[in-house]
């Protein structure tokens, strides 16, 4: 592709300028943007045509000068022509440096990653999500063992990803780490942000991503039935802790809150709605968005349980909940001791709510999407599963409404 660059000499007159003889400056402007240098040359003001961008008059001064402005014009253009021939990005600061032979600066894979996760740091609790920040970090690290696995080499120029390396990523994340589908294209889908970031301050001149496709396939989620919660809940546990995660778990299942929302609930975010009852008045942590829910009595209960818990009193919080890692341990040990035959973490409870508490119980999706705090519906979809036994129901109430304007027709 041709790019057009216009070249430009001029004099630049200094601060508390009164007469005498002028700098002479070159502007090279590629797509608007600018970069200049002196050439070292002056003229008087009185002497210069702007139109031409050269000194008037016949004497033979006048004319090596005209002459050298000339050189310079021409090895700017040369410059330009190197540029197109390496297939290098064309910008007024790359033909600059061309001409000026100072090299381009290197920009490193792993120092843009480490920057653009400093910065991402110093906004976790503003813009970012503390869990959304370890993702960051989690793709730091894979990336600096990529590179060692793939080219011996602890850092790479920005330069050198293309195609190939995006690909040969993927299939290092599938073959090595063994990352499942949706996992990948997630960790490609942060890369890719890392590449934009590149793009962007013009440090790239192709997009490696052009070509490249990832696609999500849908995930079956585990949800617990009205009757395995039923059991969960009646279940006596010889340890607290089990007792607690279980409780917290359960909280989850009957409001939605995620495991981020609901380790740093506070008793004062709940208090009387518009209905007269108590309610959940909460801003989700990874999306911004209010939440308002209504308790019901399951969750009302487990609140009066640990209404006086020295760790909630101290905090002001509503429950004691342990971290994610240490909560989804002990859920794997109690779907043992209850036989319950699912993989259970801290994000099934928000299935749970979204699926057998709500919406098989006749409750809209756009008010389970309100109460997520979803900021799109089609997200409340995936969680929210229509069961069999729904549409059975469904069926039935339609088969009984036919057959009473049958009834009526006859």
């Amino acid at each position: 592709m041709k790019t057009k660059i216009s070249l430009l000499f001029y004099l630049k007159k200094p601060k508390n300028y009164q007469k005498g003889p002028v700098p002479i400056y070159l502007r090279i402007t590629v797509e608007s943007k600018r970069a200049e240098f002196t050439t070292g040359r002056e003229c008087e003001p009185s002497r210069w045509n702007a139109v031409a961008g050269r000194v008037t008059g016949i004497r033979e001064a006048v004319k090596s000068l005209n002459s050298y402005l000339g050189n310079l014009e021409q090895q700017l253009l040369d410059a330009h022509a190197s540029l197109v021939r390496d297939d290098v990005l064309i910008t007024a600061e790359t033909i600059k440096n061309k001409f000026l032979g100072v090299a381009p600066k290197q920009r490193l894979l792993m120092t843009v990653i480490a920057d653009h996760n400093e910065r991402m740091k110093a906004l976790v609790g503003q813009e970012y999500a503390i869990g959304t920040f370890n993702r960051y970090k989690v793709l730091e690290r894979h990336t600096v063992a990529f590179l060692k696995q793939n080219y011996n080499t602890s850092d790479i120029d920005i330069s050198g990803i293309d195609f190939a390396f995006i690909a040969d990523y993927e299939f290092y994340l599938r073959s090595v780490r063994k990352m499942g589908n949706n996992a990948v294209v997630k960790h490609m889908k942060m890369f890719r942000k890392i590449v934009n970031i590149c793009l962007g301050n013009g440090w790239m001149s192709l997009d490696p991503y052009l070509n490249f496709k990832g696609k999500f396939k849908k995930a079956d989620k585990a949800i617990l039935t009205r009757a395995e919660l039923d059991l969960m809940a009646s279940k006596e546990f010889a340890s607290d802790r089990l007792a607690q995660v279980r409780d917290t778990f359960l909280f989850c299942c009957f409001t939605g809150l995620a495991y981020s929302d609901i380790q740093k609930l506070e008793k004062s975010q709940i208090a009387r709605g518009i209905d007269g009852e108590q309610w959940i008045f909460s801003q989700r942590t990874k999306t911004n968005v209010k939440s308002h829910i209504p308790l019901l009595p399951e969750a009302l209960q487990i609140i009066d349980r640990y209404k006086d818990h020295p760790l909630c009193e101290s905090r002001g919080i509503v429950l004691p909940v342990p971290s994610n890692q240490k909560m989804n341990d002990y859920l794997k040990e109690i779907a043992v001791l209850c036989g319950i035959d699912k993989v259970l973490t801290s994000h099934v409870a928000r299935h749970t709510f979204a699926t057998t508490i709500t919406l098989q119980n006749g409750v809209p999706i756009e008010s389970v999407s309100k109460m997520l705090g979803h900021t799109n519906i089609r997200t409340t979809q995936i969680y929210a599963k229509i069961l069999d036994t729904k549409v059975s129901e469904d069926m039935q109430a339609l088969k009984g409404r036919l057959s009473r304007r049958s009834g009526t027709e006859g």
